[in-house]
This record gives C-alpha cells, structure tokens and sequence, in this order.
C-alpha cells in the first residue's frame, strides 16, 4: 500500500498566514511552558492537575477550554479554536501521563539505581534543554501542538473548520489497578464517546516522520506450574516439581521466536516487535518455599493486518510447540491486554496535508518513514474512527550521558528540536482549517 501523493497549493492568504503564524512561534514560550507542565506530576491516572494546568494556560492565550473528568484522579483537557462552520473539524492529540510513578519505594530498582532528574518532576533549565519526568515524552508533545495552535490564533487565520486541542490521561501502556486501572488508552477512548468529534486529527509522537500505521500491542501471561516446596528439602524428593528452573527453559524457547517475531509481521510502516518484559514467583519475603507458579510477562507488538485473535492463535501454536518439546514441563497461558492496531489510508487527506506539510518545512520530498513498533493512542483513536496521522519531532542523539541510559530521551526535551515540527503542524492546520469540506472530500454539511 503505498502513499499516493497529491498536490494541493496555498493561496497567497493561506501563505501569508502561515508566514505570519511560523513567525509566531516563541521558543521562549515553548520552553517555559514544557518547564511548567513538567513539574507537575501526572502517573498514569493522577492526571488530574496537569490536565486542569492545561485548561488554565489555554484559556489565558485565548483557547476555549474545558476539563473533562474521568475518575477523581484523572481526567482530559479539551481546547477549541472555533472556525466559521463551514470547514472540517481537525484535532490535534498528544498524551498527558508518564511512565513512572517517581516513587523510589515504586520504581527502584526498576528504573536503575537510582531516579535521576529526567526521572521525576522538577523544573530543570540546562540552556536548550528541559529535564524533568516526560519533558520531551509526552510534556513536550502536548505543548508543541498549543504553541502552534497558539501561533494560528495570533495570526487572526480566517480558520472555516474548528480546531481541537485534546490531551488525554491513561494513554501510558500501564494498568494502574490503584488508580481505576487506568492506562491502555482509557482517557481518549473516554473523550471519544463522551462528545469530542473531530473529523480527522494529528497525533503528535517522537520521530520527525509522517505515518499512518498504528502499532497494536498484545500482553501474555505464561504460568509455568510445579508444586510449593521447602528450601530446607533436598533436591530430588518426592513429589517436589520446581516451577522456576522449567519457566527459565520456557524464557529461552519463547525468546528464539520473538527474535524471528517482526521480520515475518512486517507491514509498509510497522515492523512489530516483541520481548519478555516481566516475571513473578514466590516470596521475597520468605524464599524459605520456593512457589508452585512461575508467572511470565510478554509484551507483542502487532501491525495494521494482524487481528489481536491471530496473534493470540500464532502465540497458542508456539507455546504447544514448547511444551511438545518439553513433555516434563506443565504451564498455562492468557493474554490478558490487548490493543488493536490500525491504519488510516494513505491517500486520506489528513495523511496527504501531513506529508506536504513535512515537505514545506524540511524544503525536500518527504522519502517515506522507516518502521515503528511503538504503540500509541493513535491505535485506538483510529479504530474509533478518526483518520489521523502521526507527526513529530526528531530524536536527539546528543543527549547528555548522564541522562543516556534507561529511557533518557523521555525526560530530556530539547526546544531548538520542536520549532521545525511546530511549523509542520502549523502548516496542516492552516492546510486543513482554511478549507471548505467539500475542498477536502467530505460531505457539505
């Protein structure tokens, strides 16, 4: 399925707004905003206060705002630039929530050993640089996307279509069984059928690319069974079925098929990966009775034709080839998360406005995306039924070593980085907002 490209001109108004919305853009702005946003904690489903900060900010630069509660915890911001009736509605999306809950008693030795500054929230100034708990993944995202919306208003573009700014919470791939077991695209899946509308949107990610594949993601459990002992026993006894040495066996098998995994579930942009991501037995309290239940955790990542029930059928099939491989060895399995993947296709209007606005930035053609695996709200949103492609800014590969291992480009967002990426959505906004709906192939209302 490739990307048919079409070309559609500005008018000299068009581009003079987008001249004067680019000119717009402060960088100090930008800056000071992603400082403020960072040093407000919000875990996956304690999004409550980030959310009502963003209402507040959008509201002082002129944005129509609400905030949407979804829990006591956690809830969304909706913000509102209002076109004249005549043009599409087009939203502009990036998450909200962090992966951690910036609690040593919670993440170390998790996270490494210790939590570093691009690990919990703070307001962190090194020149170009805001450090802090999701400075760059998600903070900097969301406050991208209000920069330029930011910079179209003050720009005074006659916009015929509204424009949406939403952020959501539970957009993190964590279930947070404290916090109403928010997580896996709980806040956006809420927005969507709770009165938000767009025609079609923009999701802003890492990565100065334009895709319109959406990753999926698939959990298993694997109970590798044996029976409860006694560490005072010997080895050999009676009865005695460890769980823990046959699970370490279980590991070994089901890690050789996730090596072969993405190269046979590729798509045009996913290439879909998959890795062993936690495990569980016993007491740490009392290793004294070593478990009768060794627990595996996999994480598998899916593309836009893959069904979740394809993928839970290839997993049964290889898990029976362990253990028909094993004959000693007795375990169960489940998956128990699932997030369908999805695609928007590539000719659909928002994808076409997203390329040409990557194209007028970057001033060249734009050569097509290298495969993702990374799931995002974007999957659901989709398979809600919003077209939607995905923008964003570029990874720093220069990112200070202090910060390089564990996840750093997380916590690490680099201004200069997101002014060109601001740009490109200026662009599809003004692309898309300035134009009747039938110019862009939909219905005349």
């Amino acid at each position: 399925m490739s990307m048919r490209k079409k070309n559609v001109e500005f008018s000299s108004m068009q581009r003079a707004w987008f001249e004067q919305a680019c000119a717009n853009i402060k960088s100090e702005r930008l800056s000071r905003l992603i400082e403020d946003l960072t040093a407000i904690h919000s875990p996956t489903g304690g999004e409550r206060e980030a959310s009502e900060f963003m209402v507040e900010y959008m509201r002082s630069v002129g944005i129509e705002a609400y905030y949407q509660p979804v829990s006591e915890t956690s809830g969304n911001c909706i913000g509102y630039v209002r076109g004249s009736g005549e043009g599409p509605t087009m939203m502009l999306y990036a998450p909200i929530d962090t992966h951690l809950d910036a609690d040593p008693a919670l993440d170390i030795p998790w996270v490494g050993p210790e939590l570093r500054d691009d690990m919990v929230p703070g307001r962190k100034n090194d020149g170009d640089l805001v450090v802090g708990l999701g400075a760059s993944n998600p903070k900097s995202m969301l406050c991208t996307l209000v920069e330029a919306a930011t910079a179209v208003l003050e720009a005074g573009a006659e916009l015929k279509g509204d424009l949406i700014i939403a952020t959501c919470g539970g957009g993190m791939p964590w279930v947070v069984a404290e916090r109403d077991r928010a997580g896996i695209s709980s806040g956006v899946s809420y927005m969507l059928s709770h009165g938000v509308s767009p025609d079609f949107g923009i999701i802003f990610k890492p990565g100065d690319e334009v895709y319109y594949e959406h990753p999926g993601m698939c959990w298993f459990k694997v109970t590798v069974k044996g029976s409860l002992g006694y560490s005072g026993l010997p080895r050999g006894i009676p009865g005695f079925r460890s769980s823990i040495v046959p699970a370490a066996a279980v590991i070994l098998e089901l890690e050789e098929w996730l090596i072969e995994y993405p190269e046979r579930h590729q798509s045009e942009q996913v290439r879909p990966e998959g890795w062993i991501a936690a495990v569980r037995s016993g007491w740490p309290e009392k290793p004294a009775f070593p478990s009768a239940a060794m627990e595996i955790f996999v994480d598998i990542r899916t593309n836009p034709d893959q069904s979740n029930a394809d993928l839970c059928a290839e997993f049964d099939g290889v898990m029976k080839t362990i253990l028909g491989k094993h004959t000693t060895i007795e375990a169960e399995w489940e998956m128990y998360v699932s997030c369908q993947a999805s695609r928007t296709a590539p000719d659909h209007w928002i994808v076409q406005s997203a390329t040409r606005a990557w194209e007028e930035t970057h001033a060249t053609e734009y050569p097509g995306a290298p495969h993702t695996s990374g799931q995002t709200d974007a999957a659901t949103i989709t398979q809600m039924g919003i077209p939607l492609a995905r923008l964003g800014y570029p990874f720093s590969v220069d990112i200070p070593e202090e910060y390089s291992d564990g996840l750093g480009g997380m916590g690490i967002a680099r201004v200069s980085d997101l002014i060109r990426p601001c740009e490109t959505v200026v662009y599809s906004i003004l692309d898309s907002c300035t134009r009747d709906r039938e110019e862009i192939g939909l219905k005349r209302l």
